[in-house]
């Protein structure tokens, strides 16, 4: 089984928080390490050697946040800047991190059509997610597409319901390589709609 990290980083968490529903399901899943770097580190004096011995120590990465003004919440953005570091993640001598898969699980306010040429934010979600991409490609994994749920307003929507139900599918997907990442790999985003398409489920336990 691959070992798999989950980095969940949310700085406003409400119990009705759709992210805070996927957190406790994602406790819930064996062989999978979660860390809340919020809970963790609240005055932001993040623990760069122990961060780093985590990456190693896991073959999958996954970072969990709603999007915060198109990027990244900033603890973890200042997580990126500090443990991914010139000479261990990247950089003639820095490939510590070659090889493993990463993959970000992420939450709008936003439609998917305000994330287009035509809607409000004026240009598709890829685009918004690119910086975070291009870090990770950088380091040597494998960006894989991200899980994305859109109009992330209410927990008890059907969209956000599916969408936690399935999160959980994913993980297990991601522990025991079932997952058909090739074909997952040709996509801008996944849903949980699409999930299903890309897991075997008889490998998952």
């Amino acid at each position: 089984m691959a070992r798999v990290l989950v980095l969940f980083a949310h700085p406003a968490q409400r119990s009705t928080s759709i992210n805070v529903s996927m957190a406790r399901r994602a406790q819930q899943v064996a062989g999978v390490t979660f860390v809340d770097i919020y809970a963790e580190y609240p005055r932001f004096d993040i623990d760069v050697e122990r961060e780093q011995k985590r990456l190693i120590h896991h073959d999958v990465i996954v970072f969990q946040f709603p999007l915060f003004w198109y990027s990244t919440p900033a603890l973890l953005k200042q997580w990126q800047d500090l443990v991914l570091e010139y000479g261990f993640a990247h950089g003639p001598h820095g490939k510590k991190l070659a090889g493993k898969l990463a993959i970000a699980c992420i939450t709008t306010g936003g439609s998917v059509r305000d994330y287009s040429y035509e809607g409000g934010n004026k240009h598709p979600f890829s685009m918004f997610i690119l910086p975070l991409r291009q870090t990770i490609e950088l380091c040597g994994m494998t960006f894989l597409p991200p899980f994305v749920l859109h109009a992330a307003n209410h927990v008890d929507s059907p969209s956000a319901k599916i969408h936690v139900e399935f999160y959980p599918m994913l993980l297990e997907g991601l522990r025991d390589s079932s997952l058909d990442i090739g074909a997952l790999g040709r996509r801008d985003e996944v849903t949980a709609g699409d999930l299903a398409k890309f897991v075997d489920r008889r490998e998952i336990s």
